[in-house]
Parts: structure tokens; sequence; C-alpha cells
């Protein structure tokens, strides 16, 4: 008899991977979110009370339901996380989908999760109105979407826009979520009406007629003219300029209904204090994270000096034209080293975790830092290139920030 063939004991094993959906009425969606998923180990679907077929939908295509009556977003999805049994998490809507290269990625990534990394930050591609956007949706509007289980929880105090905050290293991922935001302009003012009441209803800053113009008035014509050139929203022709405007209205309607202290049913509180945008998730935890700029020539001085911020505990990273060969440190590539292409890749890294200090390397990049909006420079200006890492206390902190928008 011939000997049986064993896998080598050194190999990896894949980890297990959780799909969680919450849901209501959502038959019309669910079938092609569903599909996407079917590569996940398992999938649970937490439903609130559905009308339509959405369960009968969910347990034919082998999800396990739960029933939950409605408790708030953050709520429902912490009862799937709840109910997801896998070692990692992949949390994702009825209306969204995983592109077939995303799909891919993630098999890729949990069959060996880098060290350290316990969240991952996937690129949301929005189709509004029959196109894919780009610019004018920020993208890639990283989503936390991809989990470890039992590394992180939602905040239920928070009525809309619940995410995770991020304590450590986020890996960004490169393939899409697609989200399906609108199909027609009733859905696409039904959906910013809603949730402008949703986050009137957790807005934590003084009434005061000061106040409300200023986030009212004032920072939705600044928002406005910053999405469509600097950001470049343009670029997406009319359906951008419309996704811009629903946004910027939606401000102006947060803050008329604060004022007017009409907060709705669903009553919650944002986590940001003052006069801060009710938006912001600058939130600062854990390690410090150092994003280093540097044009051609300085790629090897700043990797060098990167890596060693890393080795002593900081949360590193390059914005470059160039990448140095075999460096530890992670590169966002930008295609020039121009102003406007560092502020998104600035942004980019913003919103996969806040930014604590931005360093330059070379005349060039410290000449364009200066141009940069304050908000994205970080908030520890000591820190520079003459700084030796190994002397910066790169561990713990937590403080919220101030609004980047």
């Amino acid at each position: 008899m011939p000997p049986v063939a064993h896998a080598p004991r050194d190999k990896p094993t894949a980890a297990t991977l959780s799909a969680c959906i919450i849901a209501r009425d959502e038959a019309g969606n669910l079938p092609d979110c569903l599909a996407s998923v079917a590569f996940c180990d398992e999938i649970v679907v937490v439903d609130s009370g559905s009308t339509d077929a959405t369960v009968e939908i969910a347990r034919g295509l082998g999800a396990l339901v739960v029933a939950q009556p409605w408790l708030g977003f953050a709520a429902q999805r912490n009862v799937a996380l709840d109910h997801a049994s896998c070692e990692w998490v992949l949390e994702i809507d009825a209306d969204e989908r995983t592109s077939e290269s995303l799909r891919t990625e993630i098999q890729r990534f949990l069959a060996n999760p880098p060290d350290r990394v316990d969240i991952a930050g996937i690129p949301r591609r929005e189709i509004f109105l029959g196109r894919a956007l780009g610019h004018s949706a920020k993208y890639p509007k990283y989503g936390h979407r991809l989990l470890r289980r039992g590394t992180y929880r939602h905040d239920e105090d928070r009525t809309v826009h619940e995410g995770f905050v991020p304590v450590g290293v986020v890996q960004p991922l490169q393939g899409d979520l697609i989200h399906m935001v609108a199909t027609s302009w009733s859905e696409a003012v039904g959906d910013a009406w809603r949730y402008a009441r949703l986050e009137a209803g957790q807005l934590q800053a003084r009434r005061s007629l000061r106040t409300s113009l200023k986030g009212g008035l004032l920072r939705p014509i600044v928002k406005f003219v910053y999405r469509l050139v600097v950001n470049g929203g343009w670029q997406d022709g009319w359906r951008g300029l419309v996704y811009i405007s629903l946004d910027c209205a939606t401000d102006s309607v947060v803050w008329t209904r604060h004022l007017f202290g009409w907060r709705g049913s669903e009553r919650g509180r944002s986590g940001v204090d003052g006069d801060a945008h009710y938006g912001s998730r600058r939130f600062h935890r854990g390690c410090v994270r150092v994003v280093g700029i540097t044009a051609d020539p300085s790629v090897a001085v700043a990797q060098a000096w990167l890596e060693r911020a890393q080795e002593a505990g900081a949360d590193a990273v390059l914005v470059a034209r160039l990448s140095a060969d075999g460096g530890a440190v992670r590169t966002r590539l930008v295609s020039r080293l121009g102003p406007l292409a560092v502020i998104r890749a600035l942004d980019a890294e913003e919103q996969l975790r806040p930014i604590d200090a931005v360093v330059a390397f070379g005349w060039r990049a410290r000449l364009l830092l200066r141009g940069i909006p304050p908000g994205l420079r970080g908030e520890v200006p000591e820190i520079t290139q003459e700084t030796d890492p190994r002397t910066v206390n790169w561990r713990m902190r937590e403080h919220p920030g101030a609004d980047t928008e």
C-alpha cells in the first residue's frame, strides 16, 4: 500500500471567516449580497422584522438567521458579531457586494494575516444613480469591515456612523467593496434625509445661532469647494456634483434641526464634544501614527527613519512617488509629488486611522507640507526628520482630535 500523503506540519492554515449582515425588507438586495460572500465559512444575517422574503432568501442560501427586533444600527451589528463563530469577521450591508478582486485579496490576507494587525480597511466604491464615483465620494473611502473576532465592538451610544475606532495598525486592502448607494433621485434624497435626522439625534454641540451658522452654512460652502476642487470631485461629472451637494445639504439639515431641538425619536451621543463637526471620528487611540513624505532622492533615508520608528512601536507609513527596495514600511505611492496628490494621499491615510505626526524628508517635501491643510499635518509637529525615533514615546495614547473636513 502506498504511503498516505500528509500536508507539511509547518504549512499555515487559512483563518476562517464569518460574514455579518443586518437586514430588514432587503429581498431585492440580499441575493446578490449573499452570492458575493459565498466564499465565507459562515454567513450571519440579523433580521429586524422583515415583512418580505428576506428571511426565506437568507435561509435558502445557507445563512444563519437571527431574529432581533430593531435596537439601532450599532446594537444590531453587535448582535451579529456575537453570533459569529469564525476567527475573522467581514461586515457587509445588504446593498453592498464584494468584488472579485476583494474576495481574492481577503482569502490571501487570511492565509497569513500580518503581524500587529487585527483590522483592515476596505475601499468602498459608491455606485450612485447608475455610475461608479471616485473623487467626489472621497475614494478609497476606507471602511473598517474586516476584523479579528472579539477585538472591536460598535459604539451603541451612536445612532448612525457607528464604525470602529482603530487602536492599532490598520491594513489597507485594494479590492473594492461595491456599495449601491442610490438607484433613483427619490432614494438619494430620502437616504440623505434619514441620515440627517439620525445625526441630529446624536449631536452634542451647544445650541446657539453662531454654532449652527458655522456648521450649517459656512462649513457646507467650504466643504463643497474643497470636495469639488481639492478632492477632484469635478472629475465625476454631474453625478459627482449631485453627490457632493447632497452631502453638504445634509450638514445644513443636521445643524438646523439641532438649533431648533428637532432631535427625532432615535437619540444617542456622537462622542464628539464641543463644536467639532458631528461626523468627526478622529479619536487618537493606540500607538502613535506617523506618516513620512519624501521626494525621490530621500526615499531610502525616509524608509530607514520610519523603520526605526516602527521597530520602536510606531504605526508608520511613507507617502512617495517611488518605494525603496525591500523596505519594511508600507508605502502609499503617488503619481507625482504635488500638493493635491499629497493632500489626497494623506486624506486616504486619515481614513484608515488618524495621523498623529507628518514628517517631511528633504526640502521639497518640507515645502509641500506648508501647503497642506492644518488638519492633515498631524498634532505632534515637534517630530521631524532630525528627531531620533528611538527617543520618542510611541506607546498608547487616547484623546479626541479636531475635524479635518
